[in-house]
């Protein structure tokens, strides 16, 4: 029933859009952005950089985890005094790589920053050039076949991403 109802929605939508006489087309922004080196190049250091991050954060949380072992070989041989400074330390150990994997991969961490300069840039570049393709051809709406929008069926006629590619340099 849910679906018979999106299926009519998607209809009316797409009716209305014709009714008026709208010219829209498609871009599949997977292939545009496997089509430009400079994206490939940005993913490579973003991976790179995940990678170096991660081995950080691993190596601290390997240490507290010898901490840890130690801690559980020698209890029975501790003061309580010991006990509660080597305890200290355990948590301490665990916390800098809390901090750490926060500070590499949390919504604001170095990840994000990285990734947002390096591929904003190119985000617009391919933005500009889809606008001044619609702006041309008198489309007023540009979907993108790659996202989950339920796109089921586009025709090729009516995918501009060549065209797209064409304009920012890259011919394929």
């Amino acid at each position: 029933m849910l679906m018979k109802k999106m299926i009519t929605v998607c209809l009316l939508a797409v009716a209305a859009i014709t009714a008026n006489a709208q010219k829209f087309a498609l871009i599949d922004m997977d292939y545009i952005l496997k089509n430009i080196p400079a994206y490939e190049r940005a993913n490579e250091q973003l991976n790179q950089s995940s990678k170096k991050w991660q081995a950080e954060v691993e190596a601290i949380n390997a240490e507290a985890q010898t901490l840890y072992k130690n801690y559980q070989n020698e209890v029975v041989f501790l003061s309580q005094e010991q006990k509660k400074a080597k305890q200290e330390a355990i948590m301490n150990k665990e916390k800098e790589a809390s901090e750490l994997k926060k500070k590499y991969f949390g919504p604001e961490g170095e990840l994000f920053k990285k990734r947002e300069a390096l591929m904003t840039p190119i985000q617009e570049e391919i933005y500009n050039a889809v606008k001044e393709i619609s702006d041309l051809r008198g489309y007023s709406l540009v979907l993108d076949r790659a996202s989950d929008t339920g796109i089921i069926f586009g025709s090729p006629k009516i995918d501009i991403s060549n065209e797209v590619l064409s304009k920012l340099g890259y011919s394929n």
